[in-house]
């Protein structure tokens, strides 16, 4: 017990760079794979948060973009979604660190108006940065499908309504089509969120480097798995962390499906039901 807490205390952070800089070599128990599995959930818990915060804004704006009546607005988010939908998360992930890492040859550096620091071009190749950008792009192109189709669907007697209240523009959007919109989506948008927390597993097998062997769950999950030769520890053990995680977001998200509902007989709520996306 006692060598378990001191693994832990080791180990529990390592990927954040807090605790041991030097992995186990040999004679790995239990809880070392445990608790280094563990520590990389950190990462994928950081990678789809920020993801999915940042993303959730740009979709609304994508949404609403492509169910504009104007051509120069409707085409480019139409286009976007195509982009990040059409291909492969993976390939977004090896092209854009290729993209990263050839700015500075090209003479392109990017200041960071809102500090006082100039952020070098070489920041994007990191994964805490560059990665996210990749994930929050990507969600951001379906759950604006997501929310686009919901868009479609929101009530005409509910426009109508607004209209006869004298709401127009932003308020009526604000209070009427956008509520409506995010309850009418809210199901599928929680599989979008599953599905991303999933796929944050391919940031350190894409592109982007895991620096001093700080890398996520799966990556150590790896480690353990090449050093034993036996990938039914490991690996188990990393879905054990993933299925709780989904159960996680699963419980919040359930619980904002039942604000948004709130006013909504109980009888005819829309429940959330984990479809996974088999292939994306």
């Amino acid at each position: 017990m006692n060598a378990c807490l001191q693994t832990i205390a080791d180990y529990g952070l390592r990927s954040v760079g807090i605790g041991q800089r030097l992995l186990p070599k040999s004679d790995f128990t239990l809880c070392e794979q445990f608790t280094l599995i563990g520590s990389g959930m950190i990462w994928n818990i950081y990678f789809g948060l920020i993801a999915l915060t940042t993303g959730f804004f740009l979709a609304t704006a994508i949404a609403v973009a492509k169910n504009s009546n104007n051509y120069w607005v409707r085409k480019p988010a139409e286009w976007f979604i195509f982009l990040f939908r059409g291909s492969p998360l993976f390939i977004q992930f090896f092209l854009a660190y290729e993209i990263f890492v050839q700015l500075p040859k090209w003479g392109i550096d990017i200041d960071l108006g809102f500090t006082e620091i100039t952020a070098e071009t070489r920041w994007l190749t990191k994964a805490w940065l560059g990665a996210v950008i990749v994930l929050f792009l990507n969600t951001a192109a379906y759950s604006g499908e997501i929310f686009y189709g919901a868009l479609r669907s929101v009530p005409k007697g509910d426009i109508e309504a607004a209209d006869a209240y004298g709401l127009s523009g932003w308020p009526r959007f604000k209070r009427i089509i956008w509520p409506t919109m995010l309850r009418l989506a809210w199901p599928a948008y929680t599989n979008e969120a599953i599905f991303l927390f999933h796929a944050t597993t391919l940031v350190f097998f894409s592109g982007f480097p895991a620096w001093q062997q700080r890398g996520d769950a799966l990556y150590y999950a790896s480690y353990f798995a090449d050093k034993t030769f036996n990938p039914f520890v490991p690996y188990p053990i990393l879905g054990m962390y993933f299925i709780m995680l989904t159960l996680c977001v699963i419980g919040v998200y359930g619980l904002i499906n039942k604000r948004l509902n709130r006013h909504v007989p109980a009888n005819q709520r829309q429940r959330i039901k984990f479809k996974p996306q088999i292939i994306r």
